[in-house]
């Protein structure tokens, strides 16, 4: 039977860890997920932060801010999160290892993913065999070969998916990243891991192979370029969440952090630009504010049921 919680935060950031500070003094059962280093501010330093006279690092203020919510009793579990689904008691949590916990609310704080400079060929292929998403665009590529390139866990995760639905499916990726649980996984699947770097996508007008940085060329018809944890497009959108219409990259939410999906909030980068802490912190106090409101209405609707 999976674990209950009242609030399950996604990313590790200043704004999971401010939402968490916020749901965990409410003694609200907050769980956290996320790698404290996959924040970009963990490598980050600034002189403009307020209440800080001196510059300060990223590292520091994460460091802190991940002992805060520990000793106010939130629960921190340093993993990615790969799936996320509705159910009738709420929100089902998957992460990297398999673990699965239930959630009455739902905060996403996952940032957003700075692609590498992209590599030659790419970016003229997009929607030609390149993609961004193996969620929205593997089922395209069935009974064809594929290859994925990045590293961490939406890169194997991605791979895996692959290899239930593609002939072939190559990870190109110097080193993963992930649980020991995920890279046996992988290990034991018909993934194949190349060592190595991808170094152009060939093709005219569709993918028609992938080279490697050691000349190599793989013979595909998909390239998925996958890096670090699964990011809002394919998380949010599993739930129904609404993404802003201009360039779909960003979670839409209201003044009170909601999206439109009941129970679901979201802060910090993920939201859209400005990409600064203080915004971060801020929307991050305010989703964990929304979301024990929204339990709050919730527990008053069903013992009015009763």
């Amino acid at each position: 039977m999976m674990e209950k919680y009242e609030v399950a935060i996604v990313g590790c950031g200043p704004a999971g860890l401010q939402a968490a500070i916020h749901t965990a003094r409410r003694k609200l059962k907050t769980i956290v997920f996320g790698k404290p280093e996959a924040s970009a501010l963990y490598r980050a330093h600034m002189e403009n932060y307020f209440g800080f006279a001196e510059k300060v690092s990223g590292e520091d203020l994460i460091k802190a801010g991940l002992a805060q919510i520990l000793r106010f009793g939130a629960e921190h579990v340093p993993e990615d999160v790969v799936s996320l689904e509705t159910t009738d008691e709420g929100f089902k949590v998957v992460s990297e290892s398999g673990s699965e916990i239930l959630a009455g609310a739902l905060i996403l704080a996952l940032g957003v993913t700075r692609r590498k400079k992209k590599i030659k060929g790419e970016a003229e292929l997009v929607g030609k065999g390149v993609s961004y998403c193996v969620d929205c665009d593997g089922f395209f590529f069935r009974g064809e070969p594929v290859a994925v390139v990045g590293e961490g866990s939406a890169a194997v995760h991605g791979a895996l998916t692959l290899s239930r639905i593609a002939s072939e499916v190559y990870l190109v990726a110097e080193k993963l990243g992930v649980t020991e649980a995920l890279e046996h996984e992988l290990l034991q699947s018909s993934v194949k891991w190349i060592r190595t770097q991808a170094e152009e996508v060939l093709g005219e007008e569709a993918v028609s192979g992938l080279r490697l940085s050691d000349g190599t060329v793989l013979q595909v018809k998909g390239v998925f370029f996958e890096e670090g944890a699964k990011g809002a497009l394919e998380l949010a959108t599993a739930l129904g969440v609404a993404l802003d219409p201009e360039n779909m990259r960003y979670i839409q939410v209201d003044r009170r952090q909601a999206t439109n999906v009941p129970g679901v909030f979201a802060a910090g980068d993920v939201t859209g630009p400005p990409f600064q802490v203080a915004k971060a912190v801020g929307e991050g106090c305010i989703a964990a504010i929304s979301a024990a409101d929204f339990l709050s209405e919730k527990n008053r609707a069903r013992k009015v049921e009763d």
